[in-house]
């Protein structure tokens, strides 16, 4: 089990309480490949993590880091063929959805678990109201009436803050800006109220006060409804008020766990140190940005040993050749530091160097 799955005590925006401790959803050694005409390229390779009711994880990492793909695979929407999961559980509610029906996985999307897609305008019909696409919902899962289904539909575009949502019910997707439109993408994840919310870059090519307000929005509505919320993003900025805790991932594996202020006080891998000192900071004006050197790899030829080392400034030999786990991270008088973990044969150096 993962040190991000060990987490006992909760942090600072730990929305749960304490009162429910087992898992909502919980993914243990996930692999999920696609074969191509060039190869196979293995963008899930071995992945865990957990979420409880009322938590936030925050899967970060640069495009093609399989973040996206993972959380696919547990909405079960992968493009088959030519994506496949080839090993692992997807456990939500203690049920592994890798052995249910597509019938059983059609009825647990939208009711239990929803998904945010990142561009709102190609997700969103263009040719039908908001407020028919938002009362679909109601009307294939409820048998609501169109009546009924569309005061639904006003009473969530209200609940998302679109301001004068009735006379706007009946407008299209272009007609909305795209904050609103990612408003109405919100939307129609809650619909039905489910205990799980994927939300994939929900802020991608919006300004930085939508960003916040978008955010913000977020929040305010996972404390309303206590749900589980698993934020997938390559933005550390975004997530640093509302994450409880973060998966780093690169080249399909999850590299670096923590509480979300550990890892920005103290990181414990290369690639995340490499992150943060990449983020502009308003003190360093003048200076140039820092930029992580390279490429990441491709998926169709992962490099031996540790997928970073070609990149990271600390390699040495023991790296090109042996794969890290993701070691338990502790204080140097082996005091273990919960829910934190890092897959670098020298976590100790970046951390307390």
């Amino acid at each position: 089990m993962s040190s991000i799955e060990q987490t006992t005590a909760p942090t600072g925006r730990d929305r749960t309480g304490g009162s429910d401790r087992s898992p909502l959803l919980e993914v243990r050694n996930l692999h999920v490949e696609f074969r191509t005409r060039e190869g196979v390229a293995k963008a899930v390779n071995g992945v865990d993590y957990s979420v409880r009711a009322g938590e936030t994880l925050a899967i970060l990492g640069e495009s093609g880091s399989g973040k996206s793909v993972s959380s696919q695979a547990v909405m079960g929407i992968l493009d088959s063929p030519p994506g496949q999961v080839t090993q692992g559980e997807i456990l939500f509610q203690g049920r592994d959805l890798l052995k249910v029906s597509e019938d059983q996985r059609r009825q647990i999307r939208g009711a239990k678990m929803a998904m945010i897609f990142q561009d709102a305008l190609s997700a969103l019909n263009p040719v039908l109201t908001v407020g028919y696409q938002l009362g679909e919902m109601f009307r294939v899962h409820q048998g609501a009436s169109r009546r009924d289904a569309k005061a639904k539909a006003v009473e969530l575009m209200d609940r998302v803050r679109i301001p004068a949502a009735r006379d706007r019910v009946n407008d299209y997707p272009h007609q909305f800006s795209g904050g609103m439109r990612q408003r109405i993408m919100i939307a129609m994840a809650l619909a039905l109220e489910p205990d799980l919310i994927i939300a994939d870059e929900p802020t991608t090519a919006l300004d930085v006060t939508v960003q916040a307000q978008v955010m913000d929005l977020l929040a305010d509505l996972q404390r309303e409804y206590h749900m589980g919320l698993i934020l997938i993003t390559h933005d550390l900025g975004v997530v640093a008020d509302v994450a409880d805790k973060i998966a780093v991932m690169y080249a399909g594996r999850i590299v670096e766990t923590s509480p979300v202020h550990e890892l920005y006080q103290r990181p414990a891998h290369p690639y995340t140190k490499g992150l943060l000192r990449s983020i502009p900071r308003l003190d360093q004006k003048g200076r140039e940005l820092y930029a992580i050197k390279g490429l990441p790899p491709s998926l169709l030829r992962i490099p031996p040993g540790c997928a970073f080392h070609p990149r990271c400034p600390q390699a040495r030999e023991v790296c090109t050749a042996q794969e890290p786990p993701l070691y338990p991270v502790t204080e140097p008088d082996g005091t273990p530091l919960a829910g934190r973990g890092s897959a670098c044969h020298f976590w100790e150096e970046t951390l307390h160097g």
